[in-house]
C-alpha cells in the first residue's frame, strides 16, 4: 500500500517539524510569559524560528535527492516563506478562536491548531511544492 520510501520520508519530516515546532512552541511560551507580548506576535517570531530551523533540515536531511529539485533554492525559499506565512496565520488564528470562543488557554488551543495545520496544510505543501523532486527521465539511447 504505502512504499517503505513515503514512509521513512514521512516519518523523517515529522522529526524535522518536531524540531522545528518545539523550538517554536518553546519561544512562544518564553516570549509571552516572560516578555510579555501577546500570543499572536509571539507565534509570529517563534514561527519564523521554527521555520528557519524546519526548511533546513528538510532541504539537507528530509528531502534531499540525488536526482536533484525541481527548483532552485532561491525558489524554495519562496515557495517555503508562503507556507510558513500562511501556516503562522492559521496557527495565530486557530489558537484565537480557541481562546476566545472556547476559552481554552492558549497554550492547549496551539497544539490543536497545530496538529491540523501540520499534517494538513505544511506537509503537503513542503513535500508536494517547496521540495518537489524532478521527475526520473527516461533516456532513449540510438545507435
Amino acid at each position: 500500500m504505502f512504499r517503505k520510501k513515503s514512509i521513512l520520508t514521512f516519518l523523517q519530516a515529522q522529526v524535522a517539524a518536531f524540531l522545528g515546532g518545539i523550538t517554536d512552541y518553546v519561544l512562544m511560551i518564553l516570549l509571552t510569559e516572560v516578555f510579555k507580548l501577546h500570543f499572536t506576535f509571539s507565534i509570529l517570531i517563534s514561527g519564523t524560528v521554527g521555520a528557519i530551523i524546519n526548511f533546513s533540515i528538510n532541504r539537507f536531511w528530509v528531502f534531499k535527492n540525488q536526482s536533484g529539485y525541481n527548483n532552485r533554492i532561491n525558489s524554495q525559499l519562496f515557495k517555503f516563506g508562503l507556507v510558513v506565512l500562511g501556516s503562522i496565520s492559521l496557527k495565530s488564528f486557530g489558537t484565537l478562536v480557541f481562546q476566545k470562543v472556547f476559552q481554552i488557554d492558549y497554550r492547549i488551543g496551539r497544539l490543536i491548531t497545530d496538529s491540523f495545520v501540520s499534517y494538513g496544510f505544511n506537509y503537503p505543501l513542503i513535500k508536494y511544492w517547496v521540495f518537489r523532486v524532478k521527475e526520473k527521465q527516461n533516456v532513449v539511447e540510438s545507435n
